[in-house]
């Protein structure tokens, strides 16, 4: 019995991408040639991998539990480079991070271009998802670092809170509530909320602040991603608990407004999270310093230092320049 480990990373990318076709596309190969991979690795084996009855390719159950073995076998592969490269240090490579999508989208871009000024010869790539999507990702060992809200919880990742972030309540401009200088939960009763989809981290953040305010039963909808629940509340179609740095443009623009809501939601943490069992290429742990090295969020008066406002690393117009 033979497991060539070229088929078997066809056999992997077949199972992924639920197709003959998307798996040649992939890899850049044509169809016939990776069925006939797959095939072959079938015939070494003695099994049938993969199911052909349907309209998609799926694995059967001898072909799962390859598949299972398959991702550990080349994530001990990439273990191996990134332990080999430790002794030549840090010139070239790849950085993929994941980042669930408030991190992803207003946190991320603006530390990984401080990144690259720090090590041009890296290439980034951000995975952005919600929380469960991101899990899964470092999980399977798609991704070996992550940045993430919330505190996550489980004996397979090692969690590193280096920030913090509140949710702020937003609504349109024109809302009545707008013109009151204070409110309290009894002024919100009634209001409908626009909240994350489930899976985000946000929705469970969201949901505690409104059972804290007494209102779990208030009138709500689901919106999916941080962008579209501002379109919402500034279309008048609720209001929203958001981060309070994914709304500083729409404030600055006033086409939404914070509500002054009292109690104000506590402060979430921003937690870096890695899996306990998988070994830091150079890149990586050239991120967790970097990430480390924050003072706050990138960009603002907190991550300044002090009497250098033209320091290249302390955020400002060029931190928006990534190029990942």
């Amino acid at each position: 019995m033979e497991l060539n480990l070229h088929r078997l990373w066809i056999f992997m990318q077949v199972v992924e991408h639920q197709g003959f076709s998307a798996a040649a596309h992939k890899l850049y190969m044509s169809q016939p040639s990776v069925s006939n991979q797959v095939r072959r690795l079938e015939q070494s084996l003695r099994v049938t991998l993969i199911d052909r009855s349907g309209t998609r390719a799926r694995p059967t159950a001898e072909g799962e539990v390859l598949a299972a073995y398959g991702k550990r076998v080349f994530l001990l592969a990439e273990e191996a480079v990134a332990a080999v490269q430790q002794v030549g240090g840090l010139v070239t490579g790849r950085l993929l991070i994941g980042g669930s999508t408030t991190v992803g989208t207003y946190l991320l871009p603006a530390l990984l271009a401080r990144y690259q000024r720090r090590h041009p010869g890296i290439d980034c790539d951000v995975f952005v998802g919600n929380y469960e999507a991101v899990q899964e990702r470092l999980l399977g060992g798609g991704i070996g670092v992550a940045v993430v809200a919330g505190t996550p919880h489980g004996d397979r990742f090692v969690v590193e809170s280096v920030l913090e972030e509140r949710l702020v309540l937003i609504a349109a401009p024109g809302h009545p509530l707008a013109r009151h200088p204070g409110i309290g939960p009894d002024d919100l009763t009634g209001a409908r909320f626009l909240l994350r989809e489930p899976g985000s981290q946000t929705r469970e953040l969201q949901e505690q602040v409104l059972a804290d305010w007494g209102l779990a039963d208030a009138p709500r909808a689901d919106i999916w991603g941080p962008e579209a629940v501002k379109q919402c509340v500034a279309a008048g179609m609720g209001l929203a608990l958001i981060s309070e740095h994914a709304v500083v443009d729409e404030i600055r623009a006033q086409t939404l407004t914070v509500l002054p809501a009292a109690p104000a939601p506590q402060p979430r943490p921003i937690s870096l999270i890695r899996r306990r069992d998988r070994l830091l290429s150079p890149a990586e742990r050239a991120f967790l310093d970097v990430l480390r090295g924050l003072r706050g969020w990138p960009g603002t008066a907190d991550d300044r230092p002090a009497g250098d406002a033209d320091d290249p690393d302390a955020g400002g117009p060029e931190a928006d320049a990534c190029r990942c």
